[in-house]
């Protein structure tokens, strides 16, 4: 892998576990339990990989 792909891997990274823990804190806020929230969060920071993901093998 060349660094340019690396320092985009981490930054998608980054970006999806800051997704998961604003759904998260999100979703404890809105009354949820915390097991429930954690779901959640863990839910929308796989979405937002798994779209990262599936977005660079569609462009190559």
């Amino acid at each position: 892998m060349s660094p340019v792909q690396i320092l985009a891997l981490l930054l998608a990274l980054s970006t999806a576990l800051n997704i998961a823990i604003t759904a998260g804190l999100l979703a404890r806020s809105t009354g949820a339990g915390t097991v429930n929230a954690i779901l959640t969060g863990a839910g929308a920071g796989a979405t937002a990989t798994g779209l990262y993901l599936a977005a660079v093998t569609a462009y190559h």
